[in-house]
């Protein structure tokens, strides 16, 4: 039994004699110790020194005289000419060929006999004092020692109560911090403290500069981190920006991103990761990492170029210019939906897993960045002539405008000779007539999640899509057109950019930028 275990046995015997059987015979039994023991706890709370036996060298006998000589001869030698241990030891084996004796153990005999032949400063005993400062903090921690031993003691110390009530009461970092300032108020070195409570030198020192800056209220005060690092918004829109772009675009030769890849070039951008962190930002967005590094990432080998342009276009953006993200929602069904919902406690809400449709809906939709409105219509498909007919509904709607951006995806639809041959016309017979120039910014190919509409059509599916249940195709559209009414109303009232939520509902801020996921992995039909 080491001296740990014979303290904790000390404690634990003193507890029984005082509070539980109170009888020598009877502890004994319980603990299944000899009575003699038991009676030397109940007079002592801390056991007696192990007594250690003086060691017999038998193995170095024959070799302790040719030892001493060598030692001897020391005397009138310099210091950096004398006899080390590992010499003496080599000669050893050198003049007595079948003495088999462990270095080790010449070095402590050695040792020993160089202190008192004067040849070596005799060192403090640090065993000792170590096991007596052990043995002191352990019988504060157990409430071993008297307090009005300690109060005499430490009388110095001005809320010494508080600090013994931590050292036995709390959570462990509080009994740490409290039993690190007693032993500096003890006088305790601290390398002794960090090694009983198992700290670093930089905790005891932190621990310490917090009592005396503002006493035990400080000392104790939980430290809430205001700032984790998945918290962080730049740091997400660096992982999400990174994701976006093809490895291609940082000469990486594949076509989905590798996780130490990510870490790399992340590192080089001033921010070191773990693959942990990473992982995080993206289950947050709603993603597992095998999914997103397919969805998430553009395969468009001019995609750093298309975004910088429309960074351009949006950072330069005039008074009398007005740039559109266009996208179509759609086609959903218009029928009972699921999701989340309050209900009484007897009440059930179902869905049933096959119903009939009462028809079908397509939104086509246009976001004008800085006056934060929305233009929509309803489609019967998705081709070129429905995004004919919005270019031409934005240039009548914004006909005070000089220019007029408009801003899709690498749809087929969207990237039709006939809708560009249609604006170049538009735009030859719309200047004598005052129209606005028609000009296109496309998004990179597979980046709908930059496309900044997606995040509105996230807002209006989770407001009055989700849990909806609409007696007919026209309910349906009466509630989108009412929804996107309010939304107009709201901005026109309070004008602001696209950027803000509004009634909490979309997920994703209605702004472009490169590190944003503006469609919704969840609510999207």
């Amino acid at each position: 039994m080491d001296m740990k275990d014979k303290i904790d046995l000390y404690a634990r015997i003193r507890h029984e004699y005082r509070w539980g059987v109170g009888t020598i015979r009877g502890i004994a039994q319980r603990f299944k110790v000899h009575r003699r023991l038991v009676r030397d706890a109940c007079d002592n709370p801390l056991p007696p020194k192990r007594k250690v036996p003086l060691r017999q060298h038998t193995n170095l006998a024959p070799a302790i005289r040719l030892i001493d000589v060598l030692l001897l001869a020391d005397r009138d030698v310099p210091y950096r000419q004398r006899h080390s241990a590992r010499s003496i030891h080599h000669q050893i084996q050198c003049e007595f060929a079948g003495l088999r004796v462990a270095g080790s153990t010449v070095r402590g005999y050695v040792r020993k006999r160089k202190i008192e032949l004067g040849l070596a400063a005799q060192r403090v005993d640090l065993a000792d004092e170590r096991r007596e400062v052990f043995e002191w903090m352990r019988a504060v921690q157990q409430g071993a020692i008297p307090r009005a031993e300690l109060k005499k003691e430490l009388n110095h110390v001005l809320e010494l109560d508080k600090l013994l009530r931590g050292t036995r009461e709390g959570p462990l970092a509080q009994r740490k911090k409290a039993m690190t300032v007693l032993s500096h108020e003890k006088g305790i070195v601290g390398p002794l403290v960090c090694s009983f409570l198992h700290l670093s030198s930089r905790s005891v020192r932190r621990y310490w500069k917090r009592y005396q800056d503002g006493s035990t209220a400080v000392l104790f005060a939980k430290r809430v981190n205001t700032r984790r690092r998945s918290q962080d918004d730049r740091i997400r829109q660096a992982v999400f920006a990174l994701l976006h772009s093809p490895p291609s675009t940082f000469g990486i030769n594949r076509t989905t991103w590798k996780m130490d890849d990510m870490q790399d070039i992340l590192r080089t951008q001033g921010h070191s990761l773990s693959r942990h962190l990473i992982r995080t930002f993206i289950e947050e967005a709603g993603y597992k990492w095998r999914k997103a590094r397919v969805v998430l990432t553009s395969k468009d080998p001019h995609y750093q170029t298309k975004v910088d342009t429309i960074v351009k276009i949006l950072t330069e953006l005039k008074d009398d210019e007005a740039f559109f993200s266009i996208d179509e929602f759609g086609p959903f069904a218009v029928k009972k939906r699921g999701g989340r919902k309050r209900v009484g406690p007897e009440d059930t809400y179902t869905v049933p897993q096959w119903e009939k449709s009462k028809g079908c809906l397509i939104i086509s939709a246009a976001l004008e960045l800085s006056r934060n409105q929305i233009t929509h219509f309803y489609s019967n498909k998705k081709n070129t002539q429905e995004m004919i007919k919005m270019m031409n509904l934005l240039r009548t709607q914004y006909r005070n405008c000089k220019t007029i951006y408009l801003s899709w995806d690498a749809a087929s639809w969207h990237i039709s000779k006939d809708l560009f041959e249609h604006i170049e016309q538009r735009n030859n017979e719309g200047l004598a007539e005052g129209y606005p120039v028609v000009k296109t910014a496309p998004l990179p190919a597979g980046a709908q999640f930059l496309n900044v509409i997606e995040s509105v059509f996230s807002g209006m599916a989770r407001g009055i899509i989700h849990n909806s249940d609409y007696c007919s195709v026209e309910a349906a559209k009466s509630a989108i057109d009412r929804y996107y009414a309010e939304r107009n109303e709201h901005f026109r009232a309070h004008p602001k950019r696209a950027g803000r939520k509004i009634w909490g509902q979309e997920r994703v801020q209605s702004e472009f930028h490169e590190g944003n996921n503006c469609k919704d992995p969840l609510y999207y039909w």
